[in-house]
């Protein structure tokens, strides 16, 4: 199990994502103001409702067909985010998939650049945040059930572990994250890598003897 954002990519998507739309032109100066004000508050992790900034972000593709938006996203990360890529993360994926593990992306991101992403590296399934569709075709700005962060990252982990092998004929080998919130789901694998580790997670994994890459 690999996280995307600072682990799988140097960088992160989201963000790189509402630069590109401000770029653009996309999103109203309102909208960028409150953005902003989740940023900050994420950056001091105080307790942040995960689904509204995501709706937020989806106040740019008002009016558009899912497939326009997905077409887009998918570009978006051809432009800018291809070339963060890891080769490390490629190289540990590969080493996975031919010691017979099922390889598979966990991110919070917007599935359309997960599904891009998983057209030209080495991971066979993906797991991220989805977005409801409208009957007329267009996407809502409603997360369909719950942002792929944090706890929801191991909820998630279970759901597709049970949905694809069975309750109790899996296990979560290894699992590779850069971030705090992705304690969770590096506490359940047998495995532990912990990429380039921010403070708090650079803590837990000396605590907890988990291994530190640096990628």
């Amino acid at each position: 199990m690999f996280d995307f954002d600072g682990t799988s990519i140097e960088g992160n998507s989201p963000v790189l994502l509402v630069q590109h739309l401000m770029e653009r032109g996309m999103l109203r100066k309102r909208v960028i103001f409150r953005i902003l004000l989740w940023a900050a508050a994420y950056k001091l992790r105080l307790p942040q409702n995960e689904s509204k900034v995501r709706s937020l972000v989806f106040t740019a593709f008002e009016g558009r067909s899912a497939d326009e938006v997905d077409r887009f996203l998918a570009d978006f990360y051809d432009e800018r985010i291809a070339l963060l890529f890891r080769p490390e993360a490629d190289a540990a994926m590969r080493a996975h998939a031919a010691a017979g593990d099922t390889v598979v992306v966990i991110s919070a991101t917007f599935e359309p650049i997960i599904l891009r992403a998983m057209e030209h590296h080495p991971f066979a399934f993906q797991i991220s945040t989805r977005m409801r569709k409208a009957p007329d075709g267009t996407y809502t700005r409603e997360v369909e059930g719950l942002p792929v962060e944090g706890e929801e990252k191991i909820a998630a982990v279970q759901r597709f572990g049970d949905g694809r092998f069975g309750p109790g004929n899996w296990v979560l080998d290894s699992a590779y994250g850069d971030h705090h919130s992705d304690r969770a789901v590096l506490g359940a694998a047998r495995h532990a890598f912990a990429v380039d580790p921010d403070r708090p997670l650079a803590r837990t994994a000396r605590e907890k003897g988990w291994t530190v890459l640096g990628w």
